[in-house]
């Protein structure tokens, strides 16, 4: 690729995260002369729906499934721009400020500026307590499916899946298929709910029949596959030994070695907050999220947003909205795009949006209710727990969730609230008997990722 001689009077712009979004933002940033910066904390492109392991086992098809061909697509992308543009792998960014970004390698601290910065963070399980949630044996969703895919390595082996949204039957049914013995999936959206998305789910037929199968396959090989069902517990002296549900009216107990479970997913908004981005609340994703416009734009000039990290809509949506917000860096640079591609890209993104909302409508987002009693672990890093938090909000009549912090410290740990921030939320608003809306939003605060105690008195320059 020939690049303009004159790079140094190019703008600098920077790409945080090497996901889907991510890769094909770099791409489209490549193609039209400009050589970005890619910052990613892992090793190597793919983000967390293509994960790549640095000793795969096995065929792309047993890693990736029906997404093979995509993940591979992508890795070979992902390749590429290791070569060609300046890729800073296993690099975090821990403080963001405007036009300048704080990063720390291998224990090293570095600093980078920017003048036009495109987040694509990605998204993290989004995390709610129950009793015996931090017993070992416990894991996300997530959690299990980079065991699986960076590891090589099934929980359990007796693995019970709980909780909603599609990654739930994903990552139950790679278990199965890798030889784990699932117990059960426990879904906490009722069928009818997911069978009224039916028509939004239409607009995308193929995806649909892979969810499909999913949930056929499990049932075929003896997977029991329960909705509407509630997790109450866990139990186990040491470990995880067992789970409680509530379906419908009854109680079931699912012996176990293992527990998987995810409420949903959650964007990684914090750099957006850092840089003091607008936020609006999105009831769907019971989330604050950055606000946007069409092309990624934020409210903050020179950042721009894509993938889920702006907000869940899945890895074809993040690859569309990642190319769209890098014409969007060019567009702003006074670089001329393509707008036949624009559009194209616009109609493709609104019929996947269509889709996202189908789902959304299948899995609503379960909250935290009074099932939560008041010994149950909500912030682990500050060991905080439902009751104190409870009598804090009523002692002094809290109402806002970063009163909240200051009165008891959670989310003050080392994730920042990354982990305890939804669970909080959805318990003071509960005990409040207010919308979730209202209680806000903890504000960001660096570092975004914890640091290591080797880079503790170290001059970034």
């Amino acid at each position: 690729m020939n690049l303009p001689s004159s790079a140094s009077a190019q703008p600098q712009m920077v790409v945080v995260g090497a996901g889907p979004a991510g890769v094909r933002a770099a791409q489209t940033l490549l193609r039209h002369g400009v050589r970005p910066v890619i910052i990613d904390e892992a090793p190597l492109p793919g983000g967390q729906i293509y994960r790549q392991s640095p000793v795969p086992r096995g065929s792309a098809r047993q890693r990736y499934g029906f997404e093979h061909k995509r993940a591979a697509a992508l890795h070979a992308a992902g390749a590429q721009l290791r070569g060609q543009a300046d890729y800073r792998a296993r690099t975090a960014v821990w403080n963001a400020t405007p036009g300048h970004l704080d990063l720390v390698r291998d224990g090293d601290l570095d600093g980078l500026r920017y003048s036009h910065l495109l987040i694509a963070t990605g998204a993290t399980d989004r995390v709610l307590p129950f009793p015996g949630w931090t017993l070992p044996g416990v894991f996300s969703l997530g959690g299990a499916q980079i065991a699986l895919k960076g590891q090589h390595c099934l929980l359990g082996p007796r693995i019970v899946f709980a909780g909603t949204g599609p990654l739930l039957y994903l990552v139950a049914y790679q278990y199965a298929r890798a030889g784990g013995q699932v117990q059960a999936v426990l879904d906490s959206a009722p069928l009818a709910a997911q069978a009224s998305a039916l028509p939004a789910l239409l607009n995308q037929p193929g995806t649909l029949a892979k969810g499909l199968y999913y949930l056929g396959w499990l049932r075929a090989h003896g997977v029991p596959v329960h909705h509407s069902a509630n997790l109450l517990a866990t139990h186990g002296t040491s470990r995880v030994e067992g789970v409680r549900a509530r379906i419908g009216d009854a109680q079931r107990d699912f012996a176990c070695d293992a527990l998987a479970v995810g409420h949903g997913l959650r964007a990684e908004t914090q750099l957006a907050d850092l840089l003091d981005c607008a936020f609006d609340f999105d009831a769907a994703q019971r989330a604050w999220l950055p606000r946007r416009d069409a092309d990624g734009r934020s409210t903050v000039a020179g950042v721009y947003l894509a993938g889920d990290g702006a907000g869940i809509g899945g890895a074809m949506l993040a690859e569309l909205s990642g190319e769209r917000g890098a014409l969007a860096m060019l567009a702003d640079s006074g670089i001329r795009v393509d707008a036949a591609r624009l559009r194209w890209l616009a109609r493709r993104q609104a019929a996947l949006a269509r889709f996202r909302q189908g789902l959304d409508r299948a899995f609503p987002l379960p909250g935290t209710d009074a099932g939560c009693d008041d010994s149950v672990m909500v912030c682990r890093c500050e060991e905080v727990r439902a009751g104190e938090l409870r009598a804090a909000a009523g002692q002094y009549a809290v109402d806002d969730l970063n009163r909240l912090k200051a009165l008891t410290r959670i989310g003050m740990g080392l994730c920042q609230g990354r982990m305890c921030q939804s669970g909080a939320a959805e318990l003071l608003a509960d005990c409040r008997r207010i919308p979730l809306s209202a209680v806000g939003r903890m504000r960001g605060q660096a570092p975004v990722k914890p640091l290591p105690f080797a880079v503790l008195g170290k001059d970034p320059s």
